[in-house]
């Protein structure tokens, strides 16, 4: 048995929040396993991932492609956009082609939001004129002229109305649309492959109790989870949670691991990574 705590990266988003309520706050037996919540942003955790720092992290799927040496899928936390996902913002709406050659704000380029955004442009990074600021400042961005559109992720899905913001593009709407119906893939938890077999597999099974508790004890979970929701109220954060914590969070299942390798291997055809990698999962 490993002697210390387990390092547990995951943003401070009511939806992370939601699915490690239990484990926050020792609402399940973890049979000795003790684990030190790291709350930092995705883009914090992607580039942490990439240096191998923490023992489970949430990631996106995007950095799972540049991580999948180093870390293995766990099966339960996946967030999923089903028929829905990050989207494209503007003060009016603009075309595909507008947005091309418009200055776009994004929140993290190893953000699965961005790869979706490359793949349906049909564009490198290095093709589109965009800057990088943290995900709440977006719409920021857009009004004070720094940006002409916005990829909006989070809670942004579902306020941007209030921020006089034009829907041009919801990526996770797109994906569906050219994959049979399948969830387009953002999330997920990863655990570092230097852990033994056998812990990587209690820790598996704890993090979907984690899960199965909050979706059983919804209301508390949801209450829990508005200290991490901004500007949302307790109605919102609900639908909130509801779009990023539902079946496909417990397990993937085979259809959400099929977009994955979608998702990777359409990135790699068109050079957006270094390649398409074999999805390990713990067992």
């Amino acid at each position: 048995m490993i002697d210390r705590p387990f390092t547990l990266g995951h943003s401070p988003d009511p939806d992370d929040a939601f699915m490690f309520y239990a484990l926050a706050k020792d609402l399940i037996d973890t049979r000795g396993l003790r684990f030190e919540h790291i709350l930092q942003d995705i883009q914090t955790l992607n580039e942490r991932a990439t240096r191998g720092e923490l023992d489970v992290s949430a990631i996106s799927i995007h950095a799972y492609a540049h991580v999948s040496q180093t870390y293995a899928l766990l099966p339960s936390g996946a967030s999923m956009g089903d028929g829905y996902g990050p989207m494209v913002v503007a003060k009016q709406v603009l075309s595909k082609r507008d947005i091309a050659g418009s200055r776009i704000a994004v929140p993290g380029t190893m953000t699965s939001a961005f790869l979706a955004l490359q793949l349906w442009l049909d564009r490198s990074a290095k093709d589109i004129d965009f800057v990088v600021v943290p995900f709440d400042q977006i719409f920021h961005a857009i009004h004070h002229g720094e940006a002409d559109s916005g990829l909006i992720i989070h809670e942004g899905q579902l306020t941007y109305k209030n921020e006089q913001m034009e829907l041009c593009q919801d990526l996770g709407a797109w994906w569906s649309s050219e994959n049979e119906g399948l969830p387009l893939p953002l999330g997920g938890n990863v655990i570092h492959k230097r852990i033994p077999a056998s812990v990587r597999s209690d820790i598996a099974r704890l993090i979907h109790r984690s899960i199965e508790y909050s979706l059983a004890h919804r209301t508390e979970a949801v209450t829990h989870a508005l200290q991490f929701a901004r500007d949302m109220g307790i109605d919102l954060a609900d639908k909130f949670v509801g779009m990023y914590v539902n079946h496909w969070t417990l397990d993937y299942g085979e259809r959400g691991r099929d977009s994955i390798r979608r998702f990777l291997s359409r990135a790699a055809r068109q050079g957006l990574i270094p390649g398409a990698p074999d999805l390990e999962f713990v067992a």
